[in-house]
């Protein structure tokens, strides 16, 4: 994973200044290392039975679409306000630099639904904290989450629901 973590690049002030953002599209640009990646975040989960992974707008829809795949499970978007054509489910939250709110449509899970979470990074918790919440209040049993990369400095895993397993393949 060294290989693939090298690719990551920093973009400072972004998306604000003082902002250090993780940027991982050179790592979805080189087919060797997205191909690992898309490995390394299915192979916990590759002996269980996932029904569906969550993946987070927008960075988490293509890592959770691709785990989706390889793990032989659905993919359900959670998505920023309004993107969604059906009724849907709403929760907020606030992340490193403000406010939003993700949305489910709200029959994306059945009760007991086996989920797993996907994203590309976990800084202060909020936007997976909102999506777990989204996939708890649609009674699905939510697994584990699991991240690309973890900024521990901001210990974001600190804002998820206890008994939920937190994985992430590298910690800044």
């Amino acid at each position: 994973m060294e290989d693939v973590f090298s690719l990551v690049r920093d973009v400072r002030d972004f998306p604000k200044p003082g902002i250090v953002f993780k940027d991982l599209t050179p790592v979805f640009r080189d087919p060797a290392a997205f191909k690992a990646l898309i490995a390394a975040l299915a192979a916990p989960f590759a002996d269980q039975r996932v029904d569906a992974v969550l993946g987070i707008e927008a960075r988490g829809f293509i890592l959770g679409a691709a785990v989706a795949v390889h793990l032989g499970a659905g993919f359900v978007p959670a998505r920023k306000p309004g993107k969604l054509p059906s009724k849907t489910d709403r929760e907020s939250y606030s992340l490193e630099y403000g406010t939003d709110a993700l949305e489910l449509h709200s029959d994306a899970f059945r009760p007991g639904d086996r989920v797993l979470l996907v994203d590309d990074v976990i800084a202060t918790g909020g936007t997976a904290r909102a999506a777990l919440a989204l996939a708890q209040r649609q009674g699905a049993d939510v697994i584990a989450s699991m991240f690309a990369l973890e900024l521990d400095f901001l210990n974001g895993r600190s804002l998820l629901p206890t008994g939920i397993p937190v994985h992430s393949l590298l910690h800044v």
